[in-house]
């Protein structure tokens, strides 16, 4: 009787250990212990900073753990992740299956997706968590057959005036070789009608570089307010000469990646619009400001304004709103395509706001260089420059978007 009692209690004990045992050992199945990412391969960091090829480093969550300076400045690469679901695909293929992609993508430029490029990727596992993604500019040789047709169909459509000018004036003063006062009349209109010509091969020559333009140099940091303060020093003397007064305000540590060269050409063209097509003594407002992510300089005018149905074309090449009056400031209707390619090839993008009898107002908008301390806001300051347009003056003054160049 003792023995069964005994042995009795001994089961329950045995069988009350067994569930607890069996509760723990589901817990620990369900409990799923860390894991650490390995870490990255030591040295990666020195070879992405002497590669020649855009090089990425990302992790298995996608996010971006080394990268060279150039991923950056191209775009590729904003506040630590990668911007283009194209390249995310991409590497994702390769970390599933751990096979080398390679693949020609098209890839936007900016945050406003005006402008692309053309970029040679190849993606490849590194280590066991990680995958490296290098990449290369191709959009040279994409756009060379493309510029090359373009130049000659502006070539044979906008040469043949000039040249046909200058051959008839040239008839004329063999016609009156015998009047002095005749001959220098031709002769006048002969330099002139060259000048044209000789501005015309150099802005044809120029929008086709343009073109290709972001694939010869690497983007520089470029500060905002030196490009505007050359541009209106460019445009200046024809504007002293006719009274007009030019009103400068920028925002302090505006940056961006590009060109400086090409940026001053942009602000200046737009700049000499509206000095070239405004009444004398009246203004031009020039002005620069942060808006979120982008810089947005602004060039208005107090003219007469772009009628409606004419803003749709403004931007494109050898389009006039006033064909005569064009002709007589030297304009070849080139100036704003020129701008525009400007700003596509930084990723940014150039907008027309005008109303008949309320002036107009063109705005470049480029993507902001990130600031070394991105967490800080940048306060606007009080005198940055108004959105709305000038309001027009009693004068009457006249603006007329893409005539000059």
């Amino acid at each position: 009787m003792l023995a069964a009692t005994l042995g009795g209690g001994v089961g329950l004990v045995l069988g009350a250990l067994a569930v607890v045992a069996a509760s723990l050992s589901e817990r620990s199945q369900r409990t799923v212990p860390p894991t650490t990412e390995p870490p990255l391969p030591r040295g990666i960091g020195d070879v992405l900073s002497v590669l020649r090829s855009i090089g990425i480093v990302l992790d298995a969550s996608d996010a971006v753990v080394s990268t060279s300076s150039s991923a950056v400045a191209y775009g590729l690469v904003r506040h630590g992740e990668l911007v283009h679901k194209e390249l995310r695909h991409l590497a994702r293929q390769v970390r599933r299956d751990g096979i080398i992609r390679e693949a020609e993508l098209e890839l936007t430029k900016g945050p406003t997706g005006a402008g692309s490029t053309v970029m040679r990727a190849r993606v490849a596992p590194l280590g066991s968590a990680h995958v490296l993604v290098l990449a290369e500019d191709h959009t040279h040789a994409r756009r060379v057959e493309e510029i090359r047709r373009d130049f000659i169909a502006n070539v044979s459509h906008e040469l043949k005036t000039p040249v046909g000018g200058i051959s008839l004036l040239s008839e004329a003063i063999l016609d009156a070789r015998d009047d002095p006062e005749a001959v220098a009349r031709f002769g006048e209109r002969i330099r002139v009608e060259s000048s044209r010509l000789s501005r015309l091969v150099k802005e044809i020559v120029d929008l086709s570089r343009l073109q290709v333009q972001d694939t010869l140099h690497e983007p520089q940091l470029v500060a905002i307010a030196d490009v505007i303060s050359e541009a209106v020093d460019r445009v200046h003397v024809s504007a002293d000469a006719r009274s007009i007064t030019i009103d400068v305000v920028t925002e302090s540590d505006l940056r961006v990646y590009g060109d400086r060269e090409l940026l001053v050409t942009a602000v200046a063209n737009l700049v000499s619009n509206a000095v070239n097509y405004s009444d004398d003594r009246t203004r031009v407002a020039v002005g620069a400001r942060r808006v979120g992510e982008m810089v947005e300089v602004s060039v208005a005018d107090q003219g007469h304004g772009i009628p409606l149905g004419e803003q749709e074309r403004i931007f494109e090449r050898f389009y006039r709103v006033d064909a005569a009056r064009s002709r007589a400031t030297g304009g070849t209707g080139l100036g704003l395509a020129i701008v525009k390619h400007i700003c596509a090839n930084h990723g940014g993008e150039v907008s027309l706001w005008s109303a008949e009898g309320h002036g107009s107002t063109f705005t470049v908008r480029l993507p902001l260089a990130p600031s070394p301390t991105p967490d800080e806001p940048l306060v606007l300051p009080a005198t940055a420059v108004p959105a709305a347009p000038l309001s027009p003056s009693s004068s009457n003054s006249t603006s007329q978007g893409d005539q000059p160049s």
